[in-house]
């Protein structure tokens, strides 16, 4: 880590000195050293703070907690990027207010490919979570790198989707590292780590707290071609993630809802409102342009193959089930005849669709995809 890099962790750990703020001192500087060499007067009037912020500027590279900081970094193997280093993501570099510095487990190692925000509800519909899922693995096949915030539901979803198809996906935190939430993440974030990235703009000991959450939501988005809202409140944080999106000029595409539900208020609002409709991937690629593909092989369906075998025996009664009825059913339907669990019925029915063995309805209804 180089110095510049430090002194700007440094200033983020000011209390009172916000990523706008500490972007003027930078800019008023030749290099970050020079601001701990300037009065506390002079201080005050770059960053636009008062002068009691100015003291603690110059004490804080001598911390102890500044200290714990850089040890914490170097043993849990984060990478610290600051605005000035060359490999800083472009995207998020030109957008309004970018993070000073970001902290990444994991590797960004390929931010020139396309990258899409697939955003939504905490306590999301089975409907909500499955287009999700579907939307981020085909995304995934067609080499487009999946941004999402690790929250449960929709995002979780969303990452998920992408793992299974062996794509790369960001996380994007809305506190530090030492304490990950929700708590259940952990080893969702570890396989991220593996294929992708989990950055966050907070030094390590900052809480999961409210209103660290809409101030991530810009990163999200800045770190995005186009941002995907599959199922949301009208007043929501993947809607306050959309309108950043517009005002970051990135595309916006929503997954339509039903019309009588509160968590599809938000998405059909964006609909109204000039934002693309999303029915599949293809209505989102069209607005992308060229896609430079990690091959042009994607994965082979786990369900192909000239005997029409499963590869588990619940796949197999399910697809029996809707070979005999030769219909769509209902979840309800298929849980009796299966002698299914929900929980368990539904990851099958999830990754029967994933693999492209079976189609979801509106109204969780499932038919075999001819």
């Amino acid at each position: 880590m180089n110095q510049d890099t430090q002194n700007i962790i440094a200033l983020t750990m000011v209390p009172g000195l916000g990523p706008k703020s500490i972007l003027r001192l930078i800019k008023h500087t030749s290099g970050t050293g020079e601001l701990f060499l300037l009065g506390k007067e002079k201080l005050s009037k770059i960053s636009g703070r008062n002068i009691e912020m100015g003291s603690k500027v110059f004490s804080i590279r001598q911390s102890k907690e500044f200290i714990d900081e850089l040890r914490f970094i170097s043993e849990e193997g984060i990478r610290a990027i600051s605005i000035l280093d060359a490999d800083y993501p472009e995207l998020l570099k030109n957008i309004y207010d970018p993070p000073p510095v970001i902290f990444v487990k994991g590797s960004l190692k390929d931010l020139n490919r396309k990258t899409i925000a697939v955003v939504g509800s905490r306590r999301c519909s089975f409907y909500g979570m499955n287009m999700s899922k579907k939307l981020a693995y085909d995304l995934a096949q067609e080499g487009i790198t999946v941004v999402s915030g690790l929250a449960r539901g929709i995002d979780t979803a969303a990452h998920k989707g992408t793992l299974k198809a062996k794509g790369e996906t960001i996380a994007v935190l809305g506190h530090g590292f030492r304490k990950i939430y929700p708590p259940e993440a952990g080893p969702l974030m570890h396989e991220i780590c593996e294929v992708g990235a989990v950055i966050t703009e907070y030094t390590s000991k900052v809480e999961p707290l409210k209103g660290n959450f809409p101030r991530r939501n810009r990163i999200i988005s800045g770190l995005s071609h186009g941002v995907v809202v599959v199922e949301a409140g009208h007043k929501s944080g993947a809607m306050i993630t959309a309108n950043i999106a517009l005002e970051q000029g990135r595309e916006v595409f929503a997954v339509p809802g039903r019309a009588d539900t509160a968590g599809s208020k938000g998405a059909n609002y964006l609909i109204q409102n000039g934002a693309k409709l999303v029915m599949g991937i293809d209505d989102i690629t069209e607005e992308l342009g060229p896609i430079e593909k990690k091959n042009d092989i994607k994965q082979k369906n786990v369900y192909e193959s000239n005997e029409n075998k499963f590869p588990t025996d619940p796949e197999n009664k399910i697809f029996n089930i809707l070979s005999g009825e030769n219909i769509c059913l209902h979840i309800d339907d298929i849980a009796e005849k299966s002698e299914m669990q929900y929980s368990e019925l539904s990851e099958f029915l999830l990754k029967m669709e994933c693999s492209g063995a079976i189609r979801a309805l509106a109204g969780r209804r499932f038919i075999l995809k001819k």
